[in-house]
């Protein structure tokens, strides 16, 4: 996780907010990111892992890495 932590273009920390916050704050981000960039974004819901999952089935995003570290899920995205 430390590589891509380097080349991440967007940092959004969701800690703290339940379904379905977290992947709409996401949505906003990648919004404003050009096609290829990396977000990473971290969240404290468990559910996280399975919306994060079927968000990016849905919307072509590639779930590049994702992890999970004291209790914090953390993401990392590519925009499509």
């Amino acid at each position: 996780m430390a590589d891509m932590l380097e080349s991440v273009d967007v940092e959004l920390d969701t800690s703290g907010l339940n379904c379905p916050l977290p992947i709409l704050k996401t949505k906003k981000a990648l919004n404003t990111m050009l096609s290829g960039q990396l977000i990473r974004v971290v969240a404290t819901d468990p559910a996280s892992s399975i919306d994060f999952a079927a968000y990016c089935a849905q919307t072509g995003h590639q779930l590049v890495e994702e992890c999970c570290e004291n209790g914090r899920f953390i993401f990392v995205l590519r925009k499509k």
